[in-house]
């Protein structure tokens, strides 16, 4: 891991005033509104064309009372974002771009805070749209909380039916179970981790920074190394990022494939983070995957044919496999009916295919692993 250097914008060793206090007190000072602290605002990017002005716009339009800085770390793209990028730069003045040639999210971001020049660090990534006043609020958590990490919920919003389907399944405890940070009624309050997040400088360097083995689930990885360290991660539902869902169901199983190999790696890493919640998916892809292959070996026995042909008990323990992906089928189209949600029928019928996808391939990934 690159270990990240802590300075001030003038490059010195420095402990801002918003720090001088940790979590452990039981109070901090008021933020100054004479004297707000400056921030850097880092932004990994890799083929977001469609998606980075109007990110990059959002945080334009923060108002925040203090100075602004956004460090685009550009990863090669197979689209126009590189063009898009250099544009933004050309209106915007307090943009700059730093190259990750290497693509990787977790490099790109330690990129970006090492050319960074302020302390307060706002993760922003090219899917997300900061809603009007959250760092502002961000800031004021810091303060108020002596957090080294503040953030809020992933306010997942589709454009297209597929896209709003995507949403609603990640806004709901059957789609990723009791996350924290997608759910807006959890209440505020220390968190394992959230999304995206504002950082101090000070404790990010002191961890190493976001370890770049970590391809995905690094933002995870790294709040758990935080809380090892003795630092708070804090989650107020008020801090919202707009998030934009992948558009097709062949990106959706990827992106929770992917998911479901590194938080192995994270489990792997960190045994003590095994929770039912994470062992949930990969336990119902297993019984899915059996029961579609043993059961109709069972039923072929009970006609007659096949390899269990003259074992009848077994070809009847067999066929009952089937209950594994009858069940796992009752229970999503179930919930996704039961959904006490005002929902389009467009978006309603789409619903269980993409829970059965992100619940599967998150599962799948998990089971498979990483090479090595």
């Amino acid at each position: 891991m690159r270990r990240l250097p802590i300075r001030s914008p003038k490059g010195r060793v420095a402990t801002p005033t918003i720090w001088v206090r940790s979590a452990r007190h039981a109070s901090l000072p008021d933020v100054d509104p004479q004297n707000w602290p400056p921030v850097s605002v880092v932004m990994p990017v890799r083929n977001e064309e469609k998606h980075l002005v109007a990110a990059v716009q959002r945080i334009m339009d923060q108002a925040y009372p203090g100075e602004v800085e956004v460090i685009i770390a550009l990863a090669p793209s197979k689209d126009r974002t590189a063009e898009v990028a250099a544009e933004i730069v050309r209106q915007h003045p307090q943009v700059r771009v730093v190259d990750n040639a290497r693509g990787w999210t977790p490099v790109g971001l330690n990129l970006a805070i090492a050319e960074a020049r302020h302390d307060i660090l706002v993760r922003v990534d090219g899917h997300g749209e900061l809603t009007d006043g959250y760092i502002t609020l961000a800031v004021q958590v810091m303060a108020e909380t002596g957090a080294a990490n503040v953030g809020g919920v992933m306010d997942a919003q589709g454009r297209t039916p597929f896209e709003q389907t995507v949403a609603v399944a990640y806004t709901s405890r059957l789609g990723l179970g009791n996350s924290t940070f997608h759910l807006v009624r959890s209440p505020a309050g220390p968190s394992d981790s959230v999304y995206l997040g504002v950082f101090r400088r000070g404790p990010l360097a002191e961890v190493g920074g976001f370890d770049e083995t970590m391809r995905r689930a690094q933002d995870w990885e790294l709040n758990h190394r935080l809380r090892k360290a003795g630092h708070t991660v804090w989650f107020d539902p008020r801090l919202r990022v707009t998030y934009r869902p992948r558009s097709t169901m062949k990106a959706l199983a990827r992106q929770f494939y992917e998911t479901g190999q590194w938080r192995r790696e994270v489990v792997r890493r960190h045994p003590e983070t095994a929770t039912l919640r994470y062992l949930a998916p990969p336990v119902a892809t297993a019984g899915v995957a059996v029961g579609s292959v043993v059961a109709p070996v069972g039923i072929l026995g009970l006609l007659g044919r096949g390899p269990l042909a003259r074992v009848r008990w077994l070809a009847v323990l067999a066929t009952l496999a089937i209950a594994a992906p009858i069940g796992y089928a009752a229970i999503v189209t179930a919930g996704a009916a039961l959904l006490r949600r005002e929902l389009p029928w467009r978006v309603r019928w789409r619903l269980p295919a993409v829970l059965a996808c992100m619940h599967l391939s998150w599962g799948a990934g998990f089971l498979r692993g990483l090479k090595r």
